[in-house]
């Protein structure tokens, strides 16, 4: 344990400064959700501080780990993740200030220092997005030796991209009728009703949140199952064929995120789907299930896979 925590201290520097900074910062934002009373749109103020802190250790530890995967150092990809740690500090400053000010970040015009917060954070996330393509390239320029581990990576950062995108109906063409917001996550009802447990995802209207989080978390998801194809199944399934089924769930995933992106579109809930949006889930999922059914039928024996 002590030796891998040390292996990691190594990756990528200033994401691992970073990491460190935003655990320490969940625990600070932890104590504040039970020790400041101030609810801000329905919800602890502190809530939004301590989830976006959880998503950059996990964000930023995932793609360090990425980095030190590619078999030579690229100093691009090096300035990209200092880039991404830079822009990721303005948005969490702007965060934690507004809490500390008793308002909102997000959406927030109300007055010029507001506007001019908000501004900043979007100016941020451009960059980001940026910088975060930019790593994909070279990761696509620098093959990973392990070709299962190689495609989940790819995929993890193409489809974590999707994510990114899929926040920008959040506030693109958005007209909320309220003065000074200039954006809003649910589609069909204000934002700060009722919502699930810790997310707050809304439970009475649409909720745009829901297809960036899965779409960003595909930078973890598809290398846990590369992993989990290669303990579990390694010994039956060769190289190729394991390559062709993290394929098939990476399309899987990336037409879920524009699926729960579209049900949110509509104003619907995530827990109450029409009769559409189960057609469409039953179809990815059939879809899906023959996909993968198909791989693994074609597939060749690990025996004779060496031997060819």
């Amino acid at each position: 344990m002590t030796s891998a925590l040390h292996r990691a201290a190594h990756w990528h520097r200033p994401l691992m400064v970073f990491v460190s900074a935003m655990a320490l910062l969940a625990v600070v934002s932890a104590v504040g959700i039970v020790a400041d009373p101030r609810v801000l749109t329905g919800v602890p103020i502190w809530l939004k501080p301590f989830k976006f802190a959880v998503s950059f250790v996990l964000y930023g530890a995932t793609l360090a780990w990425m980095l030190s995967l590619l078999p030579g150092r690229s100093r691009i990809a090096e300035w990209a993740g200092t880039v991404i740690v830079a822009m990721s500090v303005i948005e969490m400053v702007v965060i934690v200030g507004q809490v500390l000010r008793g308002t909102t970040s997000h959406y927030n015009e109300t007055t010029p220092l507001n506007a001019a917060l908000w501004q900043a954070m979007g100016a941020s996330i451009l960059v980001l997005f940026a910088a975060h393509f930019v790593i994909g390239i070279v990761v696509l320029r620098q093959p990973i030796a392990d070709r299962v581990g190689g495609y989940a990576v790819g995929l993890g950062i193409g489809l974590s991209l999707l994510g990114m995108l899929a926040a920008i109906p959040m506030v693109a063409g958005r007209d909320t009728g309220i003065e000074g917001v200039a954006g809003a996550h649910s589609v069909g009802v204000p934002d700060g009703g009722p919502g699930l447990p810790l997310v707050g995802w809304s439970t009475t209207g649409g909720d745009l949140r829901i297809g960036h989080f899965v779409g960003l978390h595909a930078l973890q998801a598809l290398p846990i199952l590369a992993i989990l194809l290669s303990r579990f199944v390694g010994t039956r399934l060769d190289e190729h064929t394991r390559v062709r089924l993290l394929v098939v769930a990476g399309g899987a995933y990336g037409v879920l995120t524009m699926l729960l992106t579209w049900q949110a579109l509509r104003g619907q809930p995530l827990l109450r789907p029409d009769a559409l949006t189960l057609a469409a889930v039953a179809a990815l999922v059939v879809a899906t299930a023959t996909a993968a059914g198909l791989v693994v039928a074609r597939r060749r024996r690990p025996e004779l896979a060496l031997a060819a």
